[in-house]
């Protein structure tokens, strides 16, 4: 039986159909929300939640540990959540990671770093899943498994191949943000202790009147930034590989607790429509020249897990976990996030995952119509399981325009975000390597990606990795391009043995972020 060739090389669904794309979800117009019923999306999220048995598909090595948040300054012009009032206090657990590697992994390796926030509130449990920048290498949910495989290991020999990332980065320009501040110096944080946090996504605020605003997260790090530079990092990874997890433990047990400020950045609500840059776009950030920094409150870790499998290999953060007060933007990113999350808890945990004690909301009169399913632990004895009902059992049936909606208009559409006046996939990189970086952390930046260029980036890969850097910035992408060539003609070694690995190397004092 003869298999008739897709035209024009295009992929298809699990089922063998034509696959319309794997680079766009379908939304309502070209900034509106994903369509459930697009099911290409939805398979190839569902099946990328289910590659790997049983450790976490991204973000595997980490670790974690709790403490509270505090809410130091009024913020209630902005929102009516209860855990962002002044005064309040909240029970948390943070968990800290790295995004491609295996358990077993170093922890030194460069990487961005996970930054997921659990907040137990006396409204329900609120989920604040991000990373160590404020920017990502993608814009759309639908790339994501694409971006991933990239970063994993090669089918054949099961080997990570840097050929194989840069191919990525440099088929997907939208990506030149995030890999300059992967390459610069912050792309190894000389500890957890010692990194930024970000919730990276755009989200909304509501407050009590009903009003709405666009929000960006920043955790500040209390003890400073810090970070390794690639030599040091080789060494230590050589030495401990789990040299982060130690240093977070280590430092709670002798009493050094570790904290970070947050800030929020606003924006009123009308502004997003014609906001220089595309405020819903993960790859940008909005300057603090625009919108400054806002002090929110403190995050304190001041208690090391008892149990490592329990209460944070159990652990299971998702986006889709909100509270009042709190809800989505537009973000592609974001929206396909908050399926893909709890359906990877529910795959890799089982359906009851948020029973475990430590996914386990703080909420007294909980009534959820979840019921059974392998693992179940708590119950309703034999109170109607269905809704409505004439028992006395309650249920929820809101109708109507909701409170954390925004509006759209349009036709259902695969398509790029709308562009906005400045929107381009090298600014606001050319910005962080001009404006950000000093002369010293330029010139690292040029050793950091050479480096990896001279790891394995294969020749017919090599050109458009030295245009995605020209095109970042010309002088930059010359003497990477130069480097690169004098490494191979001096078959010099992409890695080298630091001479003072006690050596960290403090961040610009600019922050984009």
């Amino acid at each position: 039986m003869s298999i008739e060739a897709r035209p024009n090389g295009g992929s298809t669904t699990g089922t063998g159909a034509p696959a319309a794309s794997d680079r766009n979800s379908l939304t309502i117009g070209p900034n509106g929300p994903i369509l459930l019923h697009d099911h290409h999306f939805i398979e190839q999220m569902a099946h990328f939640n289910r590659e790997r048995v049983p450790e976490r598909n991204v973000h595997a090595k980490g670790s974690g540990a709790f403490g509270v948040f505090e809410t130091t300054e009024d913020v209630s012009r902005y929102t009516k959540a209860a855990l962002f009032q002044k005064g309040a206090r909240t029970d948390m657990l943070a968990r800290f990671s790295t995004v491609a590697g295996e358990q077993g992994s170093p922890d030194t390796w460069r990487d961005p770093r996970g930054f997921a926030l659990k907040f137990y509130t006396s409204e329900g449990n609120y989920d604040l899943v991000g990373n160590n920048t404020p920017v990502f290498f993608i814009r759309d949910t639908m790339k994501f498994p694409h971006f991933i495989r990239s970063q994993k290991r090669r089918g054949g020999t099961g080997l990570r191949d840097n050929d194989m990332q840069w191919d990525f980065w440099t088929m997907n320009p939208e990506s030149a943000h995030q890999v300059t501040w992967l390459m610069g110096d912050r792309g190894i944080p000389r500890s957890w202790r010692h990194m930024n946090g970000y919730g990276s996504h755009t989200y909304m605020w509501i407050n009590a009147a009903g009003e709405k605003f666009w929000i960006k997260y920043h955790f500040k790090t209390d003890q400073g930034v810090e970070t390794l530079t690639q030599e040091e990092a080789n060494r230590i990874a050589g030495e401990d590989s789990d040299f982060h997890r130690r240093d977070l433990n280590e430092a709670i047990e002798r009493g050094d607790h570790p904290s970070w400020t947050l800030h929020v950045q606003v924006m009123p609500y009308e502004d997003a429509r014609d906001y220089r840059f595309n405020p819903f776009d993960l790859t940008k950030v909005w300057p603090h020249s625009d919108y400054p920094l806002i002090k929110v409150g403190t995050m304190t870790l001041n208690r090391n897990p008892e149990n490592f499998f329990a209460q944070i290999e159990q652990a299971a953060f998702e986006p889709s976990a909100i509270v009042p007060g709190i809800s989505f933007s537009p973000d592609k990113m974001l929206l396909g996030r908050v399926f893909a999350y709890s359906d990877t808890h529910r795959y890799r945990i089982g359906p009851n995952y948020q029973q475990l004690p430590v996914n386990k909301h703080r909420v007294a009169d909980a009534n959820t119509y979840q019921f059974d399913g392998p693992m179940a632990f708590e119950h309703t004895g034999d109170a109607p399981v269905y809704a409505p009902n004439s028992y006395g059992r309650g249920y929820s049936d809101l109708t109507g325009p909701m409170e954390d909606s925004w509006e759209m208009d349009g036709e259902m559409v695969r398509s790029a975000y709308t562009l906005h006046a400045e929107d381009d996939d090298f600014g606001q990189a050319r910005t962080l390597v001009n404006d950000v970086f000093d002369d010293a952390g330029r010139e690292r930046l040029v050793h950091n990606v050479a480096g990896h260029i001279l790891g394995g980036v294969k020749d017919h890969t090599l050109p458009r990795v030295f245009d995605y850097w020209k095109s970042v910035d010309a002088e930059i992408g010359k003497r990477i391009e130069e480097a690169v060539h004098a490494g191979r003609a001096n078959a010099v070694a992409p890695h080298s043995t630091a001479a003072d690995p006690a050596e960290v190397v403090a961040s610009p004092g600019v922050d984009q972020g």
